[in-house]
């Protein structure tokens, strides 16, 4: 959703086993910043990835994992908590 800005790369990836694209440590030493949306899903990523967290900042959103994709109101919320990062 952010892709279109001027100057910004993303890449999106999940951490549960069925996620359709998979977190990878690649990925992790790729990305600058790394949002998450809960605080559960950063303890995750950094028992996953400890060793490969060495330069991305990561960012909890606070906004619970319970909306479906692309719904408005989590847009809403993204664009809100989000943005003044990027």
């Amino acid at each position: 959703m952010f892709a279109s800005r001027p100057g910004v790369e993303t890449a999106s990836a999940g951490l549960a086993p069925d996620a359709e694209e998979q977190c990878s440590a690649e990925l992790v030493e790729w990305a600058d910043i790394i949002f998450v949306m809960e605080r559960a899903h950063r303890a995750r990523l950094h028992r996953r990835f400890r060793a490969h967290l060495r330069r991305a900042r990561v960012i909890c959103l606070d906004i619970p994992d319970d909306y479906a994709f692309m719904q408005p109101e989590l847009v809403a919320l993204l664009e809100k908590k989000v943005g003044p990062y990027i």
